[in-house]
C-alpha cells in the first residue's frame, strides 16, 4: 500500500488546497499515481490557534466536505509547528496521526537552537508518541553540519519530500539519510494543482521499491 504521509489536501483550512474541488482533484491525481492511502497533514501554529481542540473541529468541518466524495481513504493528522513549550499545549497528543501513536512535527526555519530538541524529546516522552520531523533536507541551508548531525541522531523517522530527489544536493542528502539507516517515511507535501502538486511520479522514477515499501510498512509499526 503506497502511503503519502504528508498532504495539503483539506479544503480551506491552511495555505493547501483552497476548495472543494482542488481537494478532490488533488486526490484524484495522487490515486492515479497509486497512492492508496493518504494522510492529511494541515498546519498547526499554536500561537495562531485558540486550542488544539478548536483546531481539530475546524479540520473534521474541513474533512467533512469532501469525505462522502473523496477517491482515497484519509486519515487526519497535523503538521505541528515545533515552538517554545509546544509540548505543555494542552491536547497536542491528539494532533497524532489518526489511529496511531505517531506525530509529524516542523521545525523552525531558522538556526537551531537546543530547546527545540527538548521539545520534541518532552512531546515523545510524555505522551508516548513517535516524532516524525517533515522535510529534514530543506534545513540543510539553515543549520550547520554539526546541527544537522544533532537533528539526526534524534529517536525520530524523518519525513522526506518526493521533490528532494529532483535535486542534486537534496538527492545526496536524503540518500545518505537512507543509506546510514534513519527510520524514513516519503509525502509529496502537496498544496495545490501547479506549483506544489502530487509528484509520486518523481519519487518512483527515482526511488527503489524496497524503499518506498520500508516507507510504506511504519504505519503499521505505530498503529495504537
Amino acid at each position: 500500500m503506497l502511503i503519502d504521509y504528508h498532504t495539503h489536501i483539506l479544503p480551506e483550512l491552511d495555505d493547501g488546497a483552497q476548495d472543494v474541488e482542488t481537494s478532490l482533484k488533488m486526490l484524484e491525481m495522487l490515486k492515479a499515481q497509486g497512492v492508496e492511502k493518504v494522510i492529511a497533514t494541515p498546519h498547526f501554529y499554536a500561537h495562531n490557534e485558540k486550542s488544539a481542540e478548536a483546531f481539530i473541529e475546524k479540520r473534521q468541518a474541513a474533512y467533512d466536505k469532501i469525505k462522502s466524495k473523496s477517491p482515497l481513504p484519509v486519515l487526519l493528522g497535523a503538521e505541528v509547528a515545533v515552538e517554545r513549550n509546544i509540548s505543555e499545549v494542552k491536547d497536542i497528543e491528539k494532533l497524532a496521526i489518526q489511529g496511531t501513536r505517531l506525530i509529524l512535527l516542523e521545525l523552525p526555519y531558522n538556526k537551531y537552537k537546543s530547546w527545540m530538541g527538548e521539545e520534541i524529546y518532552n512531546i515523545s516522552a510524555e505522551y508516548g508518541l513517535k516524532v516524525i520531523l517533515a522535510h529534514i533536507h530543506r534545513y540543510y541551508d539553515f543549520y550547520s553540519k554539526d546541527e544537522i548531525e544533532n537533528v539526526l541522531s534524534m529517536d525520530v523517522i524523518f519525513q522526506l519530500n518526493n521533490e528532494a530527489f529532483e535535486t542534486f544536493r537534496e538527492r545526496r542528502f536524503v540518500k545518505s539519510v537512507m543509506k546510514q539507516n534513519y527510520p524514513f517515511i516519503f509525502g509529496s507535501d502537496c498544496h495545490n494543482l501547479s506549483y506544489r502538486k502530487p509528484n509520486w511520479d518523481v519519487l518512483k522514477s527515482k526511488c527503489k521499491e524496497d524503499d518506498i515499501k520500508c516507507s510504506n510498512d511504519i504505519l503499521d509499526k505505530y498503529i495504537k
